[in-house]
């Protein structure tokens, strides 16, 4: 007689299959997904698609139905009401006439915005009374059941986390600054000093509702770091977005600002700006791809180079 396959219903446990209905009963209502979602009148699946939306360029109705595994008419239902609360625009394809690209507007991503902070929230709610130790082991456990489940899909390398700053890291944030500007752009000490200045100001001056600092690890190490800081009652800025060479091409530096752009955006700035140099070429298409706009360029010598210091502007 042939063996049952491994994935038939049949070779289950009945044990394991009560503890993992128990478990989805507990974590269902520890996240509130029987209640509307968030707080909101939106549904997990309202929330989810506004996610996607954004965070995703270029990305047609298909493409959004198949990734999230949702019948075409649900999809088209959810992206009427949208259209209905000038959430959504579709713009042409312009590889395919037959295809409509999904862009949110300023009024999605201000519904948006609120929404992902609550989420925010909300996990870190849910961790923080757990001691470091056990936050990690947590976030491990997750990994793995999310490799088990879906293998193909899950990572294979350790997954990048993002956290608040801890002792030590703003040393790190300027220790990283001033080795790899050195390294790769020939930058001398005083730019090191600069972000010391940074760093140090943040830290003395820290508003905790109108600022935030995001650190990044990867299998535990820190990788990357960027802040948003309060340069007046409306106005962001973004500064000191850098990655580690090893967690160059995960597309990090696009996550750690769009966490500034929602930042900003659910404290009501009507504005987010920065600067930086024209020298920095990935870090200036980061910034492109959000929306940002060159304001002002303006040549300068500092940190032993001729440089050029360009200003960004974003709407919010």
């Amino acid at each position: 007689m042939t063996p049952a396959s491994n994935t038939s219903p049949n070779t289950v446990p009945a044990a394991h299959i009560k503890a993992l209905r128990g478990f989805n009963r507990f974590y269902t209502q520890r996240i509130g997904v029987l209640t509307p979602y968030l707080g909101s009148e939106l549904s997990l699946t309202d929330v989810r698609v506004l996610y996607e939306l954004a965070h995703r360029q270029q990305l047609t109705a298909t493409e959004l139905g198949r990734d999230l595994g949702l019948d075409a008419g649900y999809l088209s239902r959810i992206l009427r009401r949208f259209e209905a609360r000038q959430w959504l625009t579709r713009l042409p394809a312009p590889s395919d006439a037959r295809q409509s690209l999904l862009q949110l507007t300023e009024a999605g991503y201000q519904a948006f915005a609120p929404l992902q902070q609550r989420s925010r929230d909300e996990a870190a709610a849910l961790l923080a009374p757990l001691p470091a130790p056990a936050q990690q082991q947590l976030t491990q456990a997750l990994a793995t059941v999310q490799h088990l489940l879906e293998p193909s899909a899950a990572p294979t390398s350790p997954s990048v986390v993002l956290r608040d700053p801890q002792p030590g890291d703003m040393g790190w944030v300027v220790q990283q600054h001033g080795e790899i500007y050195a390294r790769e752009y020939g930058w001398d000490s005083t730019f090191e000093a600069l972000v010391a200045g940074i760093v140090a100001g943040y830290v003395r001056d820290y508003q905790p509702e109108w600022e935030r600092c995001w650190m990044a690890e990867l299998g535990s190490e820190r990788v990357g770091s960027v802040f948003v800081v309060r340069k007046s009652k409306t106005v962001a800025q973004l500064r000191l977005l850098i990655l580690t060479p090893q967690a160059r091409g995960l597309g990090l530096g696009g996550r750690l600002t769009d966490e500034c752009i929602a930042f900003a955006r659910s404290k009501g700035y009507k504005k987010m700006v920065l600067w930086t140099n024209s020298c920095l070429d990935s870090a200036r298409a980061i910034y492109g791809r959000r929306g940002f706009q060159l304001v002002k360029s303006e040549p300068y010598t500092g940190f032993g180079k001729d440089l050029v210091g360009e200003t960004w502007e974003l709407r919010l």
